[in-house]
């Protein structure tokens, strides 16, 4: 499905223009989720490389217990705030259903995809200018935030079903199934390893890439996040 803009976006993003495009709840959740994937980043660290020891009397210590409370907090925070933002796709505007959605057979994305490509190689001498996401960061948001994150979601709740035990939601809900099609537990560890730090790449690319196109594109990419508007400078 091909998603279009409402109106003429070559008129939208005139320099001087400033268009309204990320609604509140949209600015809410990224956010949020900026805060859970921080601290999911940084506590799943720790459960995978424990501390080698702890200072005082073990029955007197819970670190590694406060660890992964913080770790499955922010992962409950971070699949509760999928869901959330998945109904505003269908209750807010068009740029809200970009997260959800890859225009495949739009030719216009595809081209403004390569355009990108060649623009973040240095070959392209000027951006292009969308209201939206650009295609390249629509794609690389579409595969670690709605892919990757629903992955992560799933494997985390089917270990953290493991903890909780047969008979809880969790384990009836992700437990039962998701082990046995890996193979085992360790390999569902193995694979929420991994997706984290492709998760973590694409965030330190996603900070990159704004600051960059804020400076070189010549339109407000981080500042639009936090009043909802783009700014096309001159």
């Amino acid at each position: 499905m091909s998603v279009k803009t409402e109106v003429d976006e070559s008129a939208l993003t005139a320099a001087g223009n400033t268009v309204y495009v990320y609604e509140a709840p949209v600015r809410a959740w990224h956010w949020i989720n900026v805060l859970s994937i921080v601290t999911l980043a940084i506590t799943g660290w720790f459960i995978a490389s424990p501390l080698p020891s702890v200072a005082g009397e073990a029955s007197d210590n819970f670190l590694m217990g406060y660890i992964r409370f913080a770790h499955f907090a922010a992962g409950y925070v971070f699949a509760i705030g999928l869901l959330v933002r998945l109904y505003w796709a269908f209750a807010g505007n068009h740029h809200a259903r970009q997260l959800f959605m890859l225009p495949v057979t739009d030719k216009e994305w595809w081209s403004g995809l390569l355009q990108e490509l060649r623009w973040y190689m240095f070959i392209e001498k000027y951006p292009k200018k969308y209201v939206g996401h650009n295609p390249l960061g629509h794609l690389f948001m579409f595969f670690a935030i709605t892919l990757g994150g629903t992955f992560m979601i799933v494997t985390g709740f089917a270990l953290y079903g493991e903890g909780a035990q047969a008979g809880s939601w969790s384990n009836m809900l992700f437990t039962s199934w998701v082990i046995p099609l890996f193979g085992q537990s360790q390999s569902v560890h193995s694979w929420h390893h991994l997706f984290a730090w492709g998760i973590v790449c694409f965030v330190i690319l996603h900070v990159y890439t704004a600051v960059r196109e804020d400076i070189m594109s010549r339109q407000t990419m981080i500042s639009a996040i936090i009043d909802g508007k783009r700014t096309f400078r001159k």
